[in-house]
Protein backbone atom coordinates (compact mmCIF):
# COMPACT_ATOMS: atom_id res chain seq x y z
CA UNK A 1 0.00 0.00 0.00
CA UNK A 2 1.15 3.29 -0.59
CA UNK A 3 0.99 6.32 2.13
CA UNK A 4 2.20 10.18 2.20
CA UNK A 5 2.93 11.37 5.45
CA UNK A 6 2.33 15.14 6.30
CA UNK A 7 4.73 16.52 8.99
CA UNK A 8 7.73 18.35 11.00
CA UNK A 9 7.99 17.43 13.74
CA UNK A 10 9.26 14.82 16.47
CA UNK A 11 6.34 12.93 16.23
CA UNK A 12 6.05 13.08 11.99
CA UNK A 13 9.65 11.61 12.28
CA UNK A 14 8.37 8.60 14.10
CA UNK A 15 5.98 7.79 11.85
CA UNK A 16 8.43 7.63 9.58
CA UNK A 17 10.32 5.41 11.10
CA UNK A 18 7.07 3.38 11.50
CA UNK A 19 6.57 3.12 7.84
CA UNK A 20 10.32 2.18 7.24
CA UNK A 21 10.01 -0.99 9.24
CA UNK A 22 6.73 -2.07 7.41
CA UNK A 23 6.54 -4.59 4.85
CA UNK A 24 3.20 -3.45 3.46
CA UNK A 25 3.51 0.14 3.09
CA UNK A 26 5.04 2.37 0.87
CA UNK A 27 6.14 6.04 1.52
CA UNK A 28 6.04 7.34 -1.32
CA UNK A 29 6.56 11.16 -0.40
CA UNK A 30 7.30 12.93 2.85
CA UNK A 31 5.27 16.83 2.40
CA UNK A 32 7.13 18.97 5.00
CA UNK A 33 7.80 22.82 5.73
CA UNK A 34 10.10 24.49 3.98
CA UNK A 35 13.69 24.42 5.73
CA UNK A 36 13.58 28.22 6.60
CA UNK A 37 10.17 27.77 8.30
CA UNK A 38 11.65 25.82 10.99
CA UNK A 39 11.11 28.28 13.50
CA UNK A 40 7.34 28.07 13.03
CA UNK A 41 8.45 24.53 15.53
CA UNK A 42 10.14 24.38 18.86
CA UNK A 43 10.13 20.57 17.97
CA UNK A 44 11.17 21.11 14.37
CA UNK A 45 12.85 17.92 12.69
CA UNK A 46 13.74 17.88 9.32
CA UNK A 47 12.69 15.07 7.48
CA UNK A 48 14.31 15.49 4.58
CA UNK A 49 17.47 12.89 5.26
CA UNK A 50 15.75 10.54 6.87
CA UNK A 51 12.71 9.97 3.96
CA UNK A 52 15.34 10.38 1.12
CA UNK A 53 17.13 7.11 2.91
CA UNK A 54 14.05 5.03 2.52
CA UNK A 55 12.88 6.02 -1.06
CA UNK A 56 10.62 8.39 -0.14
CA UNK A 57 9.79 11.88 -2.47
CA UNK A 58 10.41 14.93 -0.37
CA UNK A 59 8.20 17.60 -1.01
CA UNK A 60 8.83 21.02 0.95
CA UNK A 61 5.95 23.58 1.42
CA UNK A 62 5.24 26.67 3.18
CA UNK A 63 0.81 26.05 3.23
CA UNK A 64 -0.16 22.99 2.82
CA UNK A 65 -3.33 24.15 0.92
CA UNK A 66 -1.85 26.10 -1.21
CA UNK A 67 -2.33 25.40 -4.97
CA UNK A 68 1.31 24.34 -6.16
CA UNK A 69 1.46 22.01 -3.00
CA UNK A 70 -1.89 20.36 -3.78
CA UNK A 71 -0.50 19.51 -7.04
CA UNK A 72 2.36 17.83 -5.63
CA UNK A 73 0.61 15.64 -3.69
CA UNK A 74 -2.12 14.56 -6.08
CA UNK A 75 0.61 13.69 -8.65
CA UNK A 76 1.93 11.39 -5.76
CA UNK A 77 -0.83 9.59 -5.14
CA UNK A 78 -1.79 7.32 -2.48
CA UNK A 79 -3.81 4.94 -0.72
CA UNK A 80 -4.03 7.03 2.67
CA UNK A 81 -2.59 10.35 3.55
CA UNK A 82 -1.14 10.29 6.92
CA UNK A 83 -1.27 13.88 8.95
CA UNK A 84 1.27 13.78 12.45
CA UNK A 85 2.40 16.79 13.67
CA UNK A 86 1.59 19.30 11.10
CA UNK A 87 0.40 22.82 12.83
CA UNK A 88 -2.22 24.12 9.62
CA UNK A 89 -5.29 23.35 9.40
CA UNK A 90 -5.78 20.97 6.24
CA UNK A 91 -8.37 22.67 4.11
CA UNK A 92 -11.50 20.47 1.89
CA UNK A 93 -9.69 20.23 -1.34
CA UNK A 94 -6.35 18.72 0.65
CA UNK A 95 -9.12 16.49 2.27
CA UNK A 96 -10.85 15.81 -1.22
CA UNK A 97 -7.24 14.43 -2.48
CA UNK A 98 -8.19 11.01 -0.85
CA UNK A 99 -11.61 10.97 0.54
CA UNK A 100 -12.49 9.52 4.03
CA UNK A 101 -8.94 8.43 3.81
CA UNK A 102 -6.67 11.15 5.75
CA UNK A 103 -5.88 9.90 9.13
CA UNK A 104 -4.62 12.36 11.63
CA UNK A 105 -2.55 11.80 15.27
CA UNK A 106 -3.75 13.63 18.09
CA UNK A 107 -2.03 13.67 21.63
CA UNK A 108 -5.00 13.69 23.71
CA UNK A 109 -7.53 11.33 25.07
CA UNK A 110 -10.36 12.66 22.14
CA UNK A 111 -13.03 13.89 22.50
CA UNK A 112 -11.13 15.10 25.52
CA UNK A 113 -8.86 18.28 24.73
CA UNK A 114 -9.27 18.80 20.86
CA UNK A 115 -7.70 21.78 19.47
CA UNK A 116 -3.99 23.35 20.03
CA UNK A 117 -0.91 22.57 22.86
CA UNK A 118 -2.87 19.63 24.50
CA UNK A 119 0.79 17.87 25.92
CA UNK A 120 1.13 21.52 28.66
CA UNK A 121 -3.05 21.71 29.49
CA UNK A 122 -3.13 17.84 30.15
CA UNK A 123 -0.45 18.79 32.80
CA UNK A 124 -1.98 21.96 33.68
CA UNK A 125 -5.82 20.54 33.99
CA UNK A 126 -3.95 17.42 36.23
CA UNK A 127 -5.26 14.65 33.97
CA UNK A 128 -4.45 11.40 35.56
CA UNK A 129 -4.83 9.50 32.02
CA UNK A 130 -4.40 10.13 28.89
CA UNK A 131 -3.85 9.20 25.44
CA UNK A 132 -2.42 8.85 22.17
CA UNK A 133 -4.93 8.98 19.20
CA UNK A 134 -5.10 8.06 15.22
CA UNK A 135 -8.28 9.58 13.86
CA UNK A 136 -9.79 9.97 10.14
CA UNK A 137 -9.88 13.55 9.64
CA UNK A 138 -13.28 15.47 8.51
CA UNK A 139 -14.21 18.82 8.46
CA UNK A 140 -13.67 19.54 12.39
CA UNK A 141 -11.21 19.96 14.29
CA UNK A 142 -9.95 16.60 15.70
CA UNK A 143 -13.32 15.52 15.32
CA UNK A 144 -13.17 12.38 13.05
CA UNK A 145 -14.25 8.90 13.64
CA UNK A 146 -11.22 7.39 15.75
CA UNK A 147 -9.09 4.46 14.45
CA UNK A 148 -6.98 3.93 17.51
CA UNK A 149 -6.23 4.58 20.79
CA UNK A 150 -3.32 3.76 23.40
CA UNK A 151 -3.83 5.03 26.60
CA UNK A 152 -1.19 5.74 29.46
CA UNK A 153 -1.22 7.57 32.99
CA UNK A 154 0.13 10.15 34.32
CA UNK A 155 2.99 10.41 37.42
CA UNK A 156 2.74 13.14 39.88
CA UNK A 157 5.93 14.96 38.49
CA UNK A 158 4.75 14.66 35.30
CA UNK A 159 6.82 16.91 32.67
CA UNK A 160 6.26 18.19 29.10
CA UNK A 161 9.18 16.14 28.28
CA UNK A 162 8.09 13.24 29.82
CA UNK A 163 5.04 13.49 28.85
CA UNK A 164 6.19 14.16 25.16
CA UNK A 165 8.36 10.90 25.51
CA UNK A 166 5.37 9.22 25.95
CA UNK A 167 3.11 9.76 23.26
CA UNK A 168 5.74 9.13 21.03
CA UNK A 169 6.27 5.42 22.41
CA UNK A 170 2.15 5.25 22.19
CA UNK A 171 2.15 6.57 18.79
CA UNK A 172 4.90 3.96 17.63
CA UNK A 173 2.77 1.31 19.21
CA UNK A 174 -0.22 2.95 17.29
CA UNK A 175 1.11 3.21 14.02
CA UNK A 176 2.56 -0.19 14.12
CA UNK A 177 -0.83 -2.50 14.54
CA UNK A 178 -2.85 0.08 12.60
CA UNK A 179 -1.07 0.32 9.77
CA UNK A 180 -0.99 -3.51 9.95
CA UNK A 181 -4.58 -3.55 9.78
CA UNK A 182 -5.17 -1.14 7.21
CA UNK A 183 -3.04 -3.21 5.21
CA UNK A 184 -5.39 -6.03 5.80
CA UNK A 185 -8.58 -3.82 4.41
CA UNK A 186 -9.85 -3.13 8.24
CA UNK A 187 -11.29 0.34 8.64
CA UNK A 188 -11.91 0.63 11.97
CA UNK A 189 -13.91 4.10 12.99
CA UNK A 190 -15.47 4.69 16.39
CA UNK A 191 -17.82 7.65 16.64
CA UNK A 192 -16.26 10.14 19.14
CA UNK A 193 -18.68 10.98 22.32
CA UNK A 194 -19.54 14.71 21.47
CA UNK A 195 -20.65 14.76 25.49
CA UNK A 196 -17.15 14.39 26.58
CA UNK A 197 -15.91 16.39 24.13
CA UNK A 198 -13.44 19.15 25.85
CA UNK A 199 -11.19 22.00 23.92
CA UNK A 200 -7.76 23.33 24.26
CA UNK A 201 -6.71 27.10 23.44
CA UNK A 202 -3.66 27.86 21.95
CA UNK A 203 -0.66 28.84 23.83
CA UNK A 204 1.77 31.48 23.53
CA UNK A 205 5.43 31.87 25.15
CA UNK A 206 3.46 34.62 26.99
CA UNK A 207 1.34 32.23 28.32
CA UNK A 208 4.16 30.37 30.31
CA UNK A 209 4.81 34.42 32.51
CA UNK A 210 5.29 32.69 35.89
CA UNK A 211 2.57 34.82 38.60
CA UNK A 212 4.75 34.92 41.66
CA UNK A 213 1.58 35.17 44.09
CA UNK A 214 0.56 32.03 42.84
CA UNK A 215 1.03 28.71 45.33
CA UNK A 216 4.35 26.96 44.77
CA UNK A 217 1.79 24.21 43.51
CA UNK A 218 0.74 26.21 40.69
CA UNK A 219 3.97 27.52 39.78
CA UNK A 220 5.68 24.50 39.27
CA UNK A 221 2.47 23.01 37.83
CA UNK A 222 3.34 26.02 35.02
CA UNK A 223 7.22 25.05 34.75
CA UNK A 224 6.41 21.22 34.40
CA UNK A 225 4.07 22.20 31.45
CA UNK A 226 6.15 24.87 29.95
CA UNK A 227 9.44 23.00 30.28
CA UNK A 228 11.36 21.82 26.92
CA UNK A 229 10.44 21.19 24.20
CA UNK A 230 8.36 24.25 24.75
CA UNK A 231 9.67 27.72 25.26
CA UNK A 232 9.77 27.41 29.07
CA UNK A 233 8.31 29.28 32.04
CA UNK A 234 9.44 32.70 32.04
CA UNK A 235 9.91 35.73 35.03
CA UNK A 236 12.66 38.87 34.64
CA UNK A 237 15.44 39.22 36.72
CA UNK A 238 15.74 42.76 37.78
CA UNK A 239 14.95 43.95 33.87
CA UNK A 240 16.65 40.79 32.03
CA UNK A 241 13.83 37.75 31.11
CA UNK A 242 14.48 34.43 32.85
CA UNK A 243 13.78 31.24 32.15
CA UNK A 244 13.07 28.68 34.49
CA UNK A 245 13.48 25.28 33.47
CA UNK A 246 13.02 22.85 36.85
CA UNK A 247 12.35 23.72 40.07
CA UNK A 248 11.41 21.57 43.52
CA UNK A 249 8.85 22.53 46.06
CA UNK A 250 10.28 23.75 49.31
CA UNK A 251 9.13 22.25 52.69
CA UNK A 252 8.16 24.63 55.70
CA UNK A 253 8.64 27.77 53.60
CA UNK A 254 5.86 29.29 55.82
CA UNK A 255 8.94 30.56 58.31
CA UNK A 256 9.69 32.98 56.03
CA UNK A 257 8.56 36.80 55.79
CA UNK A 258 8.79 37.71 52.27
CA UNK A 259 7.24 38.62 49.33
CA UNK A 260 6.29 36.84 46.61
CA UNK A 261 9.03 36.72 43.86
CA UNK A 262 11.96 37.41 45.78
CA UNK A 263 14.94 35.23 46.43
CA UNK A 264 14.98 34.37 49.97
CA UNK A 265 17.68 31.80 49.62
CA UNK A 266 20.70 31.04 47.60
CA UNK A 267 23.36 27.84 47.28
CA UNK A 268 25.47 26.55 44.74
CA UNK A 269 23.18 25.08 42.12
CA UNK A 270 20.04 26.83 42.90
CA UNK A 271 17.92 29.39 44.76
CA UNK A 272 14.51 29.64 46.32
CA UNK A 273 11.87 32.03 45.36
CA UNK A 274 9.02 32.82 47.83
CA UNK A 275 5.14 32.28 46.23
CA UNK A 276 1.88 32.62 47.10
CA UNK A 277 0.52 31.27 50.15
CA UNK A 278 3.57 31.28 52.11
CA UNK A 279 5.07 28.68 50.04
CA UNK A 280 8.64 28.77 47.50
CA UNK A 281 10.07 27.34 45.06
CA UNK A 282 13.90 25.80 43.91
CA UNK A 283 15.12 26.50 41.36
CA UNK A 284 17.22 23.96 39.44
CA UNK A 285 17.55 25.07 36.26
CA UNK A 286 17.27 28.19 34.43
CA UNK A 287 18.46 29.95 31.36
CA UNK A 288 18.64 33.57 29.54
CA UNK A 289 18.49 32.56 26.17
CA UNK A 290 21.44 30.10 25.19
CA UNK A 291 23.58 30.77 28.43
CA UNK A 292 22.75 30.12 32.51
CA UNK A 293 23.68 33.57 34.12
CA UNK A 294 25.46 33.04 37.74
CA UNK A 295 23.75 33.62 40.67
CA UNK A 296 25.05 36.96 40.82
CA UNK A 297 23.51 38.15 37.80
CA UNK A 298 20.04 38.02 39.23
CA UNK A 299 20.04 38.08 43.46
CA UNK A 300 17.47 40.31 45.04
CA UNK A 301 13.87 39.97 43.54
CA UNK A 302 12.34 38.61 40.81
CA UNK A 303 9.24 40.19 38.70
Amino acid sequence: MRAILVGAVESSAVALSAFARSAEWTLAAVVTLDEGLAGRHSDFVDLGPAAERIGSRVIRVDNINRDTSLAAIEAVGADHVFVVGWSQICGSRFLDLAPNRVIGYHPSALPRMRGRAAIPWTILNQEPITAGSLFWIDGGTDTGDLLDQHYFHLSPGETAASLYAKHMEALGIMLDRSLASLARGEEPRRRQDEACATWCARRTPADGRIDWSAPASEVLRLVRAAGRPYPGASTNAGSAPLTIWAAEPVPDASRHLASPGQVIAVADDRFVVMCGARSAVSVTEWGAGERRPGLHAFLGRSD
